[in-house]
């Protein structure tokens, strides 16, 4: 069975060569974007990534057709591939063998959030918590070091703990 030791030799190279270019100049901010189309009779919703497709549905009860996932698992599903790979960061750079990772994320959502007479219930999944699943012949402290590390530096759990502002805007155009 293949583990992720080779994967992490790589994934060293790839960080040093990225900060020592880093270094050497000041980078302009990267953007990202992601564009969703919700499409006519299904209502499912398109997000287009680059060159990538993903589709989320609501479950039937809700008058979806279950043909993906909802947003809610879709953002679970985000947080525990940052968490992952900002483990796997940390692996890298402290040059800690890791041969299996497995993330699994879960939260709550109560289904009477924004329904008059609940108002201290929220919209949002809450209870948000994840589990790290690591083969490796590391020491226990070795494995709580790099999840400090990976706590720190992951992106999508930093917004999540730390929301930012986020603006918005509606253009309309007619339609027949």
């Amino acid at each position: 069975m293949s583990n992720l030791r080779e994967y992490l030799v790589q994934k060293r190279e790839a960080l040093l060569a990225k900060r020592a270019a880093a270094a050497a100049k000041t980078p302009d901010p990267l953007l990202i974007s992601a564009s969703v189309r919700a499409e006519g009779r299904s209502g499912i919703r398109r997000i287009r990534i680059r060159d990538y497709q993903i589709i989320t549905d609501s479950p039937a009860d809700f008058a979806g057709y279950g043909l993906g996932p909802t947003a809610p698992e879709l953002q679970l599903g985000a947080l525990g591939s940052c968490l992952a790979h900002s483990f796997l960061i940390q692996a890298a750079d402290h040059q800690t063998p890791i041969d299996a990772l497995e993330v699994e994320v879960a939260a709550e959502i109560d289904a009477r959030a924004g329904q008059p007479g609940y108002p201290e219930i929220t919209v949002h999944p809450r209870q948000i918590r994840y589990t790290l699943r690591v083969e490796s012949p590391a020491s226990a402290d070795e494995i709580a070091t790099l999840q400090a590390a990976m706590e720190s530096a992951c992106p999508i759990l930093s917004l999540l703990r730390n929301p930012h502002e986020i603006s918005g805007s509606v253009e309309l155009s007619g339609s027949a």
